[in-house]
């Protein structure tokens, strides 16, 4: 998604410096004379669904590291895994990533200034690690359940336990729960609006949609894996192509019902936002659980490249950014059409990311390896003396 944002079909030049409100570079961060108005559809599609299914997949395996670890040896080991990471792309990656953003930009395009201008910015940028604190921050609160409401997880889990034999109920019930948390938000707000509060940003209308998903996941794993609504042979899985319409269908009444509230000069009926919003809500579901049956039926075999991407997974998402700004920018002037160019960046954003974690993974794994030579022998040393 992240590769296609410059070659979107919708966008317009900047128009605002690095330092001055609005902040569009902090969505697009460069935008290309060449567009391709798939992408946009693309990207459509993505943003209905996509974070949503990350905090779903993320609740999954919650239930069973609390019951094995402990609420406390799980909080430390995820701030350890989310915070950790955050706080370097926060010092390292970001500043890096940025700097072709500012001098598309700015009058002055030299290192100083651009160090001066990023230190005088009102918020902390942190781009698309916003995942990682909001995620941190949603499992201390699913922790918080576990310790004081022990049984939240038997009562969430009863909800997904029919899900094998009849996703269709569940899929009706996460639905409307999700369009619950969505719509007094999006309507309270918009369905665009961010906030930057010093290091930390947030999409305003869908913390409470993002919750709602975390604890989906929390249900079916406290459920068990094998046993509802990603069991293998379960009807989701079975029932892939039908998932497949409806969320194609969905998706597009939610496209054309939002085209119609955009279309109003002024403010769109207040009826017809409520509809469009939760047609987000919907459709959202609906490619959540398509994406789900289609991986469950169609990808169910291992695969040596996925299975090392999958390794290196967190370092690819943290190192991604910097290299992708920067191929966009590099890509400016190229003689290419967008289609081209997205995938440069996307195969060139890929690979560095992909040796960048691997490598941090590799020299991380000898630390450890010589900390371990390095205890055996001070523990060998005495018998050996005497």
């Amino acid at each position: 998604m992240h590769a296609t944002i410059p070659y979107l079909a919708f966008m317009k030049p900047p128009t605002s410096e690095f330092a001055q409100s609005p902040y569009t570079w902090l969505a697009f961060p460069i935008v290309d004379a060449q567009r391709w108005f798939g992408f946009d559809l693309f990207a459509a599609w993505l943003d209905v669904y996509l974070m949503s299914l990350m905090f779903f997949l993320s609740g999954l395996f919650i239930r069973a590291s609390l019951v094995g670890r402990g609420t406390r040896p799980l909080l430390a080991a995820r701030l350890k895994r989310l915070g950790a990471p955050f706080v370097f792309a926060l010092v390292a990656v970001m500043p890096v990533a940025l700097y072709p953003a500012y001098r598309v930009r700015a009058v002055d395009p030299s290192l100083p200034a651009y160090v001066e201008s990023y230190l005088a910015l009102p918020f902390l940028p942190n781009g698309p690690m916003w995942f990682l604190w909001m995620l941190l921050a949603l499992t201390a609160v699913i922790a918080a359940i576990h310790r004081f409401v022990p049984r939240a997880a038997e009562f969430i889990g009863v909800f997904a336990s029919g899900a094998k034999q009849a996703p269709g109920r569940y899929f009706l019930g996460l639905a409307t729960t999700a369009t619950l948390a969505y719509v007094p938000l999006a309507l309270a707000f918009s369905p665009w609006e961010w906030r930057e509060m010093g290091p930390v940003s947030f999409q305003v209308s869908r913390p409470a949609l993002y919750s709602v998903y975390l604890l989906a996941g929390y249900g079916v794993g406290a459920h068990g894996l094998g046993n509802g609504l990603l069991a293998a042979d379960g009807r989701l899985a079975t029932g892939w192509s039908k998932w497949l319409l409806v969320a194609f269908a969905s998706l597009l009444l939610w496209m054309g019902l939002t085209g119609l509230t955009l279309s109003y000069t002024t403010s769109a009926p207040r009826s017809l936002l409520v509809v469009a919003e939760a047609s987000y809500a919907w459709a959202g579901a609906a490619s959540v659980f398509f994406v789900l049956a289609a991986s469950l039926r169609l990808a169910a075999f291992r695969s040596r490249l996925l299975d090392a991407l999958s390794h290196n997974a967190l370092g690819i998402y943290v190192l991604h950014y910097a290299p992708l700004v920067w191929l966009q920018f590099a890509m400016l002037d190229v003689p290419l059409p967008a289609v081209p160019k997205a995938l440069i960046v996307f195969g060139g954003t890929l690979g560095a990311a992909f040796a960048g974690a691997a490598a941090f993974a590799g020299a991380k794994k000898g630390l450890r390896s010589v900390a371990t030579r390095a205890r055996m022998v001070e523990q060998s040393a005495p018998s050996s003396i005497t």
